[in-house]
């Protein structure tokens, strides 16, 4: 199976950084159905950012909104996964630099039975670049 590449919303939270307040919002979120394609969490000074990138924006906007989790403004990354392999983001990262397109952040993780997957972000003005550089819109 080849790597596949989805341009994704994301939204951020600010939180107390405290033992318990991300698996609050999880549980929270999980009980009103919404599934999370990535998460990822770092602290910020005193608080901590929590960053969602939900399946369905609708459904996390919804489930944040009854939740009272402000929610920021729509934000976008890029979703990548495929066979975990050695080099397997060097393709990928190297067309965006010869493009001169820097990224921001990065997350990657082995996933296990042989896939990967990875969450990353560029500046907002190059989104639209890099997507038409990987194919993603």
């Amino acid at each position: 199976m080849s790597d596949t590449i989805r341009k994704v919303d994301y939204f951020a939270i600010q939180v107390s950084d405290k033992p318990g307040e991300g698996v609050r919002i999880l549980q929270g979120l999980s009980n009103e159905g919404v599934n999370l394609l990535a998460f990822s969490g770092f602290p910020t000074g005193r608080k901590a950012q929590i960053d969602f990138v939900p399946e369905d924006t609708a459904a996390l906007k919804a489930a944040a909104k009854k939740l009272k989790l402000n929610l920021g403004a729509k934000k976008t990354c890029f979703l990548m996964q495929g066979d975990d392999r050695i080099g397997a983001l060097t393709e990928t990262f190297g067309r965006l630099a010869e493009s001169k397109v820097n990224l921001t952040a990065s997350q990657a993780v082995a996933a296990g039975m042989g896939r990967y997957g990875m969450i990353f972000w560029v500046k907002a003005r190059d989104v639209n670049k890099a997507a038409k550089l990987l194919g993603t819109g």
